[in-house]
């Protein structure tokens, strides 16, 4: 699907040389790739001290099931 967007061209060169990427749409493409994987991390990381443990769970117990 062709998308055309107004990208400052400034930020597109610096990211350029940053990612190490050959062309443009590989820069935006991992820059999206990066952007994604940051935001999905951030939302586990809000799951944390959500979780009630029981206390009484013998993981090892379950293994030899």
């Amino acid at each position: 699907m062709a998308t055309n967007l107004a990208i400052d061209p400034e930020l597109l060169e610096h990211a350029l040389r940053v990612s190490g990427e050959r062309t443009k749409k590989a820069t935006v493409t991992l820059a999206l790739q990066e952007f994604i994987a940051r935001r999905e991390q951030a939302a586990i990381l809000d799951l944390f001290g959500t979780l009630d443990w029981d206390e009484g769970f013998d993981y090892k117990a379950e293994r030899a099931r």
